[in-house]
């Protein structure tokens, strides 16, 4: 089964609260429209509840399931107000500006309602920077215990080549962290090798990148990556990885048996974790574009609670996908059939 139909079966079984907060956008409420036919989430807008249904009906669509709550007539707003100071008391919050960003502020308000219990997820993006996003969820959900680094995925699905690097591939970190330190890049291994078995359904090899293979080059970058590799070793992780690799001897068992033949991942690797931004963002859209690979994501990782980051040229279809990914994120009692 493709990565796309096994999210899709563990949403369904997951059915998760899923707060889509940008209702004034087309795209989002025809997603939530096929969502609820899907059953993939339960969804929850956020906004005036006549505005949202008056659009529904320009748009002849059924949102009839659907919760929407209205920040301005919303019973626990003063709770979640109450909340906000509590978890800004260091910066100085104050009642009166945590009462205006939840008026205003439907990333803040989504989040809040993720911390607060009444929602299990959030999707945003599509009409707000990613900057805005993630700016909510790290300062109101904030990062799983032990997790200092708030990284992201791409879930790369294969339409060619499967017989030589397999049908799916985790890329991270590819969207937030532009140089992660040693320590970062340890954290993102982890973070992707869990996305990996939880959400791709595939047992991570884990191959942490760079332009040298075991010493064929020294520089200050590799240095790095090797003491990510020590810090993974030091924490006694639980998943297969190797530090120090590059590209073809991560992924090409023959050229892996030649550049580290005592590597435990090398030439197997389904997880590559690349040394900065750079090079993360252009080799998924390399695979993306040159192989016809789906590129499923970001999807973001190492916060309390699933929050995913739409682009802002996202298709309806995009939005159904990450929140489908969203639901499954936040199920984790739920397994794969």
């Amino acid at each position: 089964m493709s990565f796309l139909g096994q999210v899709r079966k563990k949403a369904l079984q997951a059915n998760r609260r899923i707060v889509l907060p940008e209702s004034f956008d087309e795209r989002i409420l025809r997603a939530v429209a096929e969502i609820l036919k899907e059953k993939v989430a339960q969804p929850v807008l956020i906004g005036n509840p006549d505005r949202i249904m008056n659009d529904a009906k320009a748009y002849e669509i059924s949102l009839q399931g659907a919760r929407i709550v209205d920040p301005e007539n919303f019973e626990r707003f003063e709770v979640y107000v109450d909340k906000l100071v509590e978890l800004r008391a260091k910066k100085g919050m104050t009642r009166e500006e945590a009462t205006k960003i939840l008026r205003n502020d439907i990333n803040f308000f989504g989040a809040m309602m993720v911390k607060m219990g009444d929602a299990d997820g959030m999707v945003s993006g599509a009409s707000s920077p990613t900057a805005k996003v993630l700016k909510a969820a790290i300062q109101v959900i904030g990062t799983k215990p032990g997790m200092k680094t708030v990284s992201s995925v791409f879930i790369m699905e294969l339409s060619r080549f499967q017989e030589t690097y397999g049908s799916t591939l985790v890329f991270g970190d590819c969207s937030v962290i532009p140089h992660p330190n040693a320590e970062q890049m340890a954290d993102i291994a982890c973070s992707s090798a869990e996305t990996a078995l939880s959400i791709a359904n595939i047992n991570p090899r884990v191959a942490l990148m760079s332009f040298s293979t075991k010493g064929s080059a020294t520089h200050e970058c590799v240095d790095k990556v090797i003491e990510a590799g020590r810090i993974l070793r030091e924490r006694k992780v639980s998943f297969r990885f190797d530090d120090e690799l590059q590209a073809d001897a991560a992924l090409v068992k023959s050229v892996g048996e030649i550049k580290a033949p005592l590597s435990d991942v090398s030439g197997n690797a389904n997880v590559l974790i690349f040394p900065n931004l750079s090079a993360g963002n252009i080799g998924y859209k390399l695979v993306q574009r040159l192989a016809g690979a789906n590129a499923y994501g970001p999807i973001i990782q190492g916060l309390a609670a699933p929050v995913n980051d739409l682009s802002r040229g996202c298709s309806m279809n995009d939005v159904v996908v990450l929140t489908a990914i969203t639901s499954a994120q936040a199920c984790t009692d739920c397994t794969f059939e």
